[in-house]
């Protein structure tokens, strides 16, 4: 893997404001919005104090993990790996909706929090082996890896492409090549990992997509080589 340039420490309540404020589509809502500017700095610090405090287990999945490695990506929420029964420890978090045993949403104080459950075996795995502490400027926090954000991202694709979510489905493949690119992430060994987890048609489909990027990759390189 290729070694990390020095970045920045990430204000994660400053990427989330960003990302609202940049949303189009929250305008008519900016006035009711309770977690404007610094309330909003200030209610993130509180959610990872809290989870500190009670030692809760959680790994920083989703796009703010992202931008530990690279740069231009937007989100308005949180994403963490966590188990369901954390959310006793934490009645500041209120469920707002759960999808099986693998999603939940929860809602801090405005926050839209968004939790991959560690019922599911994957998510586990990932929270158990693809972890690192990083440096965010709230605080030091557990945090996904390059690999383990690529394992996320691939085994999210069949999903997303099955449900007609075209958009997203491509963000999460941009995700991929920025990681393979830029990190150095090798998903061949990924993708041997995913194959107790997902179909073999699938399997087969996510393989053709890794293809793809490494294609786009060589005609990059190839293409605007000196």
């Amino acid at each position: 893997m290729k070694t990390a340039e020095a970045r920045q420490p990430i204000q994660i309540g400053q990427v989330v404001r960003n990302a609202r404020i940049f949303n189009f589509r929250n305008f008519r809502d900016l006035p009711r919005d309770p977690l404007s500017d610094s309330n909003l700095l200030e209610t993130v610090e509180r959610l990872f104090k809290l989870l500190e405090e009670r030692r809760i287990e959680y790994l920083l999945v989703g796009g703010i993990a992202i931008l530990q490695y690279v740069d231009g990506r937007n989100t308005e929420d949180i994403d963490l790996i966590m188990a369901l029964s954390s959310l006793e420890l934490l009645p500041e978090l209120e469920k707002v909706s759960q999808e099986k045993d693998d999603f939940a949403r929860a809602d801090f104080a405005g926050l839209q929090i968004d939790l991959l459950l560690t019922s599911n075996p994957l998510f586990a795995e990932v929270r158990r082996r693809y972890a690192s502490r990083r440096r965010f400027l709230e605080r030091e926090i557990p945090c996904a890896t390059p690999e383990g954000l690529v394992l996320l991202k691939l085994y999210a694709l069949p999903s997303l492409y099955r449900h007609g979510n075209v958009a997203r489905a491509a963000l999460y493949e941009t995700d991929v090549l920025t990681l393979m690119s830029g990190q150095g992430v090798d998903p061949e060994p990924l993708l041997a990992e995913l194959e107790p987890y997902v179909s073999a048609t699938d399997l087969k489909a996510l393989r053709q997509i890794v293809a793809e990027i490494r294609q786009r990759l060589e005609r990059a390189g190839s293409r605007f080589s000196d």
